[in-house]
């Protein structure tokens, strides 16, 4: 019973245990498909507690065995209990699993993870697949930038707690970057600091090297007039202000990464490649796109490389389309949307972090740079596709009607009816590597259905 998964990452032995060290590690080992949560990470491998939430409030309960650790070579956790909400995570018996590094040679190591538990391995492979996979793609994001030379040590972030800034700080934590968290609330640790995004303190940045903008409310929702308002009231001004604040920081950044969208290009381009030179489409949220865009003036125009990422649609089980998009399937009632004929413009979210990771290091790149992958689909394509994965029909196409009633008119023409062609010419020319530039590999990973490697 248990399981033992070995594989060799092109990292130093002490390289790789350091990274497990830092702060995100659990989070970004963590396969999406599973209903788990980080509710705190272990503050030390030698003798430190992790609690992972589960479905109805329960809790994992993952202790570090002071007897077991011998850095850099190995460390041990263990199942434990704290308390009646973590009781029930025991019926499983017991859980002990061994994290070892060995030494291939000076570049390279051998994980391994060994699992003593009653649990058969064979429903764990999915998730060591996935965890080993994610290990040696990060380290080798990591050591990219690090043969660029330009690495900035502090990076604040503001929408940290949201979909795509959570896997983000915890990427960037885990390849030894400093992350200052901007948060609204009152803040509660020294790698923290309260912003306000209509009147931000004058020493918010102080001693940053890069800033990643990621918050804004989210577009998902009935296209209403007061949901229209929070989309643009969330966007437009608080990104002038810490765009003016930036600027005049006089130890402050000397980058400024800013979320976009593709929305830019208008909801119906029909086949018309779409690369960072197309023009500006119409709508409501081309509108917002470019006025978002254009409130970071300030900080370019003072000398700030600045970088728009224009984002696709994020592919992740833990939110957006693919989240609500996985039950249905999984039960075989999805379908392709309409005639399925519309362009599905799409990026896998750690390539996503891989854009954010390249526009903080690359300092040839600047401006717009569409955050998508390079092989595009139809949606009739992408329906295929996802219900192969998991292995059903996809046989009910979803009637126009559905998104209208979900949406309203104005967002399902916007949203969950864009019909747009959009191609990642600027990283292409910059000779980025996408870890997933394939639709059905991207799904296969995010949704545990990850084929052996030969």
């Amino acid at each position: 019973m248990g399981i033992e998964f070995s594989s060799v990452v092109d990292a130093p032995r002490d390289e790789v245990f350091d990274w497990h060290s830092r702060p995100g590690a659990i989070l970004r080992l963590i396969p999406p498909w599973q209903p788990m949560n980080v509710v705190a990470e272990a503050d030390s491998l030698e003798s430190g507690t992790a609690v992972l939430g589960l479905p109805g409030g329960l809790r994992w309960i993952s202790r570090h065995s002071p007897e077991d650790y011998d850095p850099p070579a190995r460390f041990v956790d263990e199942l434990s209990h704290d308390g009646l909400l973590s009781r029930p995570a025991t019926v499983i018996g017991s859980w002990r699993h061994e994290h070892r590094f060995d030494v291939v040679d000076e570049f390279r190591t051998r994980v391994t993870d060994r699992v003593d538990t009653p649990v058969p391995g064979r429903f764990l492979t999915q998730t060591f697949r996935y965890r080993h996979r994610q290990l040696a793609d990060d380290l080798a994001s990591h050591r990219w930038s690090h043969a660029q030379g330009i690495r900035p040590a502090t990076v604040a972030v503001t929408g940290s707690s949201g979909l795509v800034g959570t896997a983000l700080t915890a990427f960037l934590s885990t390849g030894g970057y400093q992350v200052v968290r901007l948060v609204r609330r009152q803040p509660q640790g020294p790698d923290e600091r309260r912003w306000d995004p209509q009147d931000p303190a004058p020493d918010l940045l102080e001693g940053v090297d890069a800033v990643v903008h990621l918050a804004g409310a989210s577009i998902a929702g009935r296209f209403t007039d007061s949901h229209k308002a929070a989309i643009r009231d969330s966007r437009i001004e608080p990104t002038r202000r810490l765009a003016e604040l930036a600027a005049s920081t006089p130890n402050g950044p000397a980058t400024f990464v800013s979320a976009s969208a593709i929305g830019l290009y208008g909801y119906d381009r029909g086949d018309t490649p779409l690369d960072e030179n197309a023009s500006r489409g119409t709508g409501f949220l081309a509108d917002v796109v470019a006025d978002w865009e254009a409130a970071a003036h300030p900080a370019e125009k003072r000398g700030l490389r600045v970088v728009h990422v224009r984002t696709g649609i994020v592919q992740t089980p833990r939110g957006g389309t693919l989240q609500l998009m996985r039950p249905l399937f999984a039960s075989g009632l999805g379908g392709r949307l309409g005639d399925g004929r519309q362009w599905f413009s799409w990026i896998d979210i750690d390539d996503l972090l891989e854009v954010y990771h390249r526009a903080l290091t690359d300092p040839a790149l600047t401006g717009p740079v569409n955050a998508v992958a390079p092989q595009p689909v139809r949606n009739e394509e992408y329906t295929r596709v996802l219900a192969s994965v998991l292995h059903r029909p996809a046989l009910l196409p979803v009637p126009g009607f559905g998104p209208r009633l979900l949406l309203g008119d104005e967002g399902a023409r916007e949203v969950a009816q864009a019909d747009q062609f959009v191609v990642p010419k600027a990283l292409i020319d910059a000779g980025h590597r996408f870890r997933r530039p394939d639709l059905e590999a991207s799904l296969r990973h995010q949704l545990g259905h990850i084929l052996e490697e030969s």
